[in-house]
């Protein structure tokens, strides 16, 4: 009692004096201030101080409670730590650092304004043993240079206390094991450490004109002694400036430099040499460098030196802390290779403190730690941790149960009948069921678990390592229960189990229930029963057997026979709705071409005579194919019959006919596109531009010039002369075409352009081309519901506050207009999950928006017996040239004239037609008939 009360006042006398400690604010900057002299705006300028302290104050506030009801939300900490600061709050502003740094690894930023701020408060010799507390954290986290040397200069300050120089050396001893490899930030801290032994060496020197003593020789020898050591050292390791500090080491000794310290100083250089272009790279990148710091990683771990290969590791993870997959490759190594407990253990636990979603991350700490032998409590409570980290997919929270049973599974020692491990087990196997259930399908109205492979393994637990069957037959009997009794492989595993641990009856009975219930592969099932039938039954569990298995068969090849019907008849409804859209679209098309028939033959009526009819044919005699029968006409003549029949309107009267006549021939004149398929390599194809883009050739080649020499540009055009929106765009060499492809969907005139590997897809008919993942992105985010007219700056304003944007896409139609759809990318997946928690349900311009994790659904693709059965009635597509269908394969007869084929037609005015004759003899020639012979017939209707 005595004790406790000991502890509780103690306790009290902390709290109260960290609370003393809290009054005292941090000194903030003035930024104007120009002296203690006040002026008549100070009135002013302190009403507008205290409006921004409440407007502080309310923001800290409710940048609390969003902590507490999310405390992963990483923007969430900076934000208040920030305001804290800016405000002066002691007290606030540790336990929000406290409650980060517990959650997460700060960065060298945090830290380093942490540390200052605690060490400008520090005055009392507790208060600098939590400095160095708070310092033993900070180079926990990552590997700082910038930590390490604070710390090593901060102790400094303590050497007048006792042992105080032999924990300065002892820090920078640590620094030098940590960072003194670093080849660019290594030197301070081996400058630093000698301009500390230097500084003691001073100290040491005897008075001026005084002999030392025996003891101050010796320690003058000793100190000289760490001062060469060091130099030593260093020479022996590659770092810039190297030059300089070897011309700094031979100045300030007195003896000549030894030989063996010379040689491993010129190794030395030679190492820098070969690390320099992977330092000079890494200093020319962009962040976040990850392919230069992969690249600088495999050196390292060809040349095999376990420290280097540590550091370099360490400085990519500093950059890029929140990228699992990097975290993932230095546990590995370390496991592998290095397997120092303390180093591994530290590192997997900065993995899933940066990385908490990830779930392969938590598997390998849970590994790690059964394999350093870490004590059970310490592991169950990371794997709670694990349950509490907020993964992103249901299926994580399955992996990460099934990774903590088997460690559990590991631990029960099986030849004992019952242990308190074994119940431990069992326990969690219930929890995990009921945790799936409960917990992760009320978040992702799934389990993550449709085939029960944890109550799977349970029953296998209990059949295999219990010997207990009956509740290992429970299990599968709840499994069946949950929607899995239908699928064969289901029903095969559990007989499996029963064949390999139970006994016959068993089998027979699982197999019967299995030929009942199973409607994906029953053939498979049935032919399993009759196995287990003849090689172990009776005859008459033979008969039954074989009678259950053909009745069984009977009514799915009769339900399978029903369904196919159904199909069918619905196929035919299709063919038939589809029929008659054709037949109705014809109709339609028939309509409007005989009224506009109505309306030129009108028109032609008033305006001309049968005179004029004659002399158009006299001046156009030439212009009909000579021999021709069958109404083919040329250009010029579909020309006419155009304007004759009002499809192209009345000709302008006062047009002259030489304009008329180039015109026409310069349509006749444009060539056809004929594509050389020995240049796809170094051709792409355009598409999607806009119908009436002007000398497309000139704008296409100022857009492609930039991708490299373009050889030329082919533009596609109709018989009429116009622009059909595409072409081929050919290049001097293969580079340009690739690069060219990241014109893709550059907006051109208002529509996104195509831009496309040029590609024949009567050879390749599978060849598709999208520039865009179909799969799952864990740091890209999929918006829908956006009002059209948001645009991409817009978003971006909204988004960048949960993150660094790295990229936005809205997605369109093909004429360019907006959908409402958009990509957003994020630099990593932490701030991706965040923006997902912030923003879905948001309202951008009264429109409620969801975001969600991108992760495209699969395209059903149309099954192929399908695909055969449609292309059977399709109708056969003509087939035409490369610029489609001719002028001159146009017939000019009159549609009137044309029905004659038919048994009994009816001409569209009502008049009927007499029949041909149906026999076999060759029908008389039909009369040559001219344009006038046309018109008058026409205008006689």
């Amino acid at each position: 009692m005595a004790a406790a009360g000991a502890e509780a006042a103690a306790a009290a006398a902390e709290e109260e004096a960290e609370e003393e400690r809290g009054k005292r604010r941090l000194p903030l900057p003035d930024p104007e201030s120009g002296g203690d002299s006040e002026d008549e705006g100070d009135s002013d300028s302190s009403g507008d101080g205290e409006d921004e302290e409440k407007e502080n104050e309310a923001e800290i506030q409710r940048l609390e409670e969003q902590l507490s009801i999310n405390a992963f939300d990483y923007n969430c900490h900076l934000d208040l730590i920030k305001l804290l600061r800016q405000e002066g709050e002691l007290v606030k502003l540790r336990r929000a650092r406290q409650k980060m740094s517990e959650l997460f690894p700060l960065t060298e930023e945090i830290w380093l304004d942490w540390l200052k701020d605690e060490i400008k408060m520090a005055s009392e010799i507790s208060e600098r043993e939590k400095v160095y507390e708070l310092f033993e954290r900070a180079v926990k986290d990552y590997i700082c240079p910038e930590i390490w040397l604070e710390y090593a200069q901060y102790s400094i300050g303590g050497i007048g206390q006792e042992g105080g120089i032999e924990k300065v050396r002892s820090i920078f001893e640590r620094a030098l094991t940590a960072v003194g490899l670093h080849v660019t930030k290594g030197t301070a801290l081996w400058e630093a450490y000698r301009e500390f032994e230097n500084a003691i060496l001073e100290t040491a020197q005897p008075a001026p004109g005084s002999v030392p003593s025996p003891e101050q020789q010796q320690m003058l020898c000793s100190q000289l002694e760490r001062i060469h050591t060091l130099f030593r050292r260093q020479l022996g390791i590659p770092l810039l400036d190297m030059e300089a500090s070897y011309a700094e080491y031979e100045e300030w000794s007195e003896e000549p430099i030894p030989e063996t310290i010379i040689k491993n100083y010129k190794k030395a250089l030679q190492q820098l040499e070969k690390c320099k272009p992977y330092e000079e790279a890494l200093l020319g990148a962009e962040t976040p460098k990850l392919a230069e710091y992969q690249a600088y990683i495999d050196f390292e771990m060809k040349a095999g030196d376990p420290a280097r290969i540590q550091l370099i590791y360490e400085r990519a993870l500093a950059e890029n802390c929140l990228v699992p997959d990097l975290w993932a490759r230095y546990n590995q190594y370390l496991d592998r290779q290095l397997r120092v407990k303390e180093l591994v253990l530290s590192a997997h636990d900065r993995a899933v403190r940066n990385c908490p979603w990830t779930v392969g991350l938590w598997i390998r700490y849970l590994l790690a730690m059964e394999r350093h032998g870490v004590d059970h409590c310490i592991i169950s409570e990371i794997f709670e941790k694990a349950l509490n980290a907020g993964f992103i997919q249901a299926t994580d929270y399955v992996e990460i149960w099934q990774a903590y049973l088997d460690y559990l599974r590991r631990r029960v020692d099986f030849t004992q009948d019952s242990s308190k491990e074994l119940e431990e087990l069992r326990s969690a196997f219930a929890r995990a069921v009921e945790y799936l259930k409960q917990e992760v399908e009320e978040r992702f109205s799934e389990s993550g678990d449709p085939s029960c492979t944890i109550m799977q393994n349970w029953a296998r637990v209990e059949a295999r390592l219990c010997n207990n069957m009956q509740k290992a037959r429970e299990l599968w009997d709840n499994i069946m229960t949950k929607g899995n009794a239908k699928y064969a492989n289901m029903w095969l595993e559990y007989y499996n189990l029963e064949r390999a641990h139970g006994d016959t009856q068993h089998c027979r009975k699982a197999l019967h229930r299995a030929v009942q219930c199973t409607s994906d592969y029953p053939e498979h099932v049935c032919e399993v029963l009759l196995t287990l039938e003849r090689i172990e039954g009776t005859l008459e569990d033979w008969d039954a057997a074989v009678q259950k298995t053909e009745n069984r068969l009977a009514r799915v090849n009769e339900q399978r026979a029903k369904v196919a019907e159904k199909e069918a008849a619905l196929a035919k409804q299709e063919e038939e709705k589809a029929e008659q859209r054709k037949q109705a679209r014809a109709e339609k098309k028939a309509s409007k071409k005989a009224k506009k028939n109505r309306i030129g033959d009108k028109r032609k009526a008033d305006d001309d005579d049968e005179g004029e009819w004659g002399r158009e044919e006299e001046e156009q005699p030439s212009k009909r194919h000579k021999g021709d029968g069958d109404g083919l006409l040329l250009e010029e003549d579909m020309e006419l019959e155009t304007g004759l029949f009002g499809r192209s309107g009345a000709e302008k009267p006062d047009r002259p006919a030489n304009q008329k006549q180039k015109a026409s021939t310069s349509r006749k004149d444009i060539p056809k596109v004929l594509h050389n398929s020995s240049k796809d390599n170094v051709t792409v194809f355009v598409s999607n531009l806009s119908y009436n883009m002007t000398e497309p050739e000139v704008k296409l080649k100022e857009l492609f010039e930039s991708c490299g020499e373009v050889e030329q540009i082919r533009p596609v055009f109709s018989n009429k002369g116009t622009f059909r929106g595409y072409c081929y765009v050919e290049f001097k060499d293969e580079k340009s075409a690739l690069q060219a492809l990241g014109l893709d969907r550059k907006v051109v005139e208002g529509r996104p352009m195509f831009v496309s590997p040029c590609v024949d897809k009567n050879k390749n008919p599978d060849f598709k081309v999208f520039r865009y993942s179909t799969t799952l992105e864990k740091h890209k985010l999929f918006i829908s519901g956006l009002p059209f007219s948001c645009t991409k700056e817009e978003l971006e304003d909204v988004c960048k506050a949960h993150g660094n944007v790295k990229d936005i896409r809205l997605v369109t139609n093909r004429a360019g207009k907006p959908k409402g759809l958009a990509y957003v990318e994020y630099e990593n997946e932490a701030q991706a999950s965040q923006a997902v928690l912030k923003m879905d349900g948001l309202t951008i311009k009264e429109h409620v928006i969801k975001v969600a994790i991108s992760n495209p659904p699969l395209r059903k693709l149309p099954d192929k017996p399908e695909a055969g059965r449609a292309s059977q009635f399709a109708v056969p597509r003509q087939i035409y040239g490369a610029r489609g269908k001719g002028r001159t394969q146009l017939s000019m007869m009159p549609r009137a004239l044309q029905r004659q084929s038919n048994p009994v037609a009816k001409a569209e005015n009502g008049m009927v037609q007499n029949s041909p004759a149906t026999s076999s003899e060759p029908a008389e020639e039909p009369k040559k008939m001219s344009n006038a012979d046309f018109a008058k017939m026409l205008l006689n209707k």
